[in-house]
Order: structure tokens, then C-alpha cells, then sequence
């Protein structure tokens, strides 16, 4: 049966296993030998990583075409405005095209642990969360989104992906989990020539 860690991603850790520059990876937090990272998390996020020993799990849950819908708590510059949580649930344009309408609400500060380093704060300009849900995987997508309504991001922790969720771990922490169904690959659709 497959097995899948989630995983507390900290702040300034790869989500690989190697790094020829010697910076922190997940193998400074992962012992058990054979899982793989289904999926990234950038560099400077947070929050929750999935890793499986199943190769076709790993597939099943990067791959583009799932469309696993991923839950973000993010930490913006300034007081995040009605217009521009509307603007976000719309789409809102990027270099590389529109994206999807996501979920998007305003969030009371959610208590989470301390960041090492803390997050830039400026006494003239205050800072507030949103709770954003995409199902698309882009670059640097959730960043780029909330700049392109106005709102630069300061922190990002991931805390869903599909239905497996955060929950209380901590930074750096783990759990392992057999997986009793997978998610079911999505029939290729035809294309329609008359």
C-alpha cells in the first residue's frame, strides 16, 4: 500500500534532497529512505509538502491535470481590500496569462508559529491574511497574484493539498500515512472534429 508524509516545510529549505550549494534540504528533515517529493514549495514558503514512495501517487499528485485545488495563509503588505479578494476570485492577468478564478477570503491573523528570519515589518504600513485556494501550479503563482492586486506578499504557508491537510504540525515536523485510494487520474478528453 502506498505510504505519503506530509510534511511542515520550514522557511529556507529546498524541497529536494540534494543541493550542491550546501543550503538546508529535505534531507536535513527526512529519514525514512525511498519517498519523493510529489510537488514543490518554493524556497522562501512554508507549510505542507507531500512526499509518497509510490511513483504513480507522485504523478498522480503533481501532475497539472489533477487540478488537486492547494490552500495558502498568506501574509500581505497593507490592508487587503474587498476589491481585491473580488479580483482574485475573477483571475487576474499574469506575464504568462490569466489564471484560473480562485478562493479567496480575508483571514484574522491565524497564530502560526514564529518565521526564522521574521518577516520585513514597516511601522507606517500594516499587514493583514488572506486565505487563498488555486488548482493551477505556475511559478511563483500565489506571489505574483496578490502583487498583480496590489497586495505584495511577505509570507506564504501552504496548509492544503486536496484533502490531505496541514493540521498542527510544526516546522520541520512530519507524518506518515498509508494511502487507501488514490486520486483518480481524469480521462483525456477528445478533441472534437467535425
Amino acid at each position: 500500500m502506498p505510504k505519503i508524509i506530509l510534511f511542515n516545510k520550514p522557511y529556507g529549505v529546498l524541497s529536494q534532497f540534494t543541493d550542491g550549494a550546501g543550503r538546508p534540504t529535505l534531507a536535513d528533515h527526512i529519514r525514512q529512505k525511498g519517498f519523493y517529493a510529489a510537488g514543490r514549495l518554493d524556497f522562501d514558503s512554508e507549510g505542507l509538502l507531500l512526499l509518497t514512495d509510490d511513483g504513480r501517487l507522485q504523478h498522480q499528485i503533481s501532475h497539472p491535470r489533477q487540478k488537486l485545488p492547494k490552500t495558502y495563509w498568506v501574509q500581505v503588505e497593507g490592508e487587503i481590500t474587498d476589491e481585491a479578494l473580488a479580483a482574485l476570485r475573477r483571475g487576474v492577468p499574469l506575464k504568462d496569462g490569466p489564471t484560473a478564478p480562485a478562493r479567496a477570503r480575508h483571514l484574522a491573523s491565524p497564530g502560526v508559529w514564529p518565521r526564522l528570519p521574521p518577516v520585513r515589518e514597516r511601522k507606517s504600513i500594516p499587514t493583514s491574511w488572506l486565505e487563498l485556494t488555486i488548482r493551477e501550479g505556475r511559478n511563483r503563482q500565489v506571489r505574483r497574484m496578490t502583487a498583480a492586486v496590489g497586495f505584495p506578499t511577505l509570507r506564504l504557508i501552504r496548509t492544503a493539498i486536496g484533502n490531505w491537510h496541514l493540521g498542527p504540525l510544526g516546522p520541520g515536523e512530519g507524518r506518515e500515512e498509508e494511502v487507501f485510494a488514490t486520486p483518480a487520474p481524469k480521462a483525456p478528453q477528445r478533441s472534437r472534429r467535425r
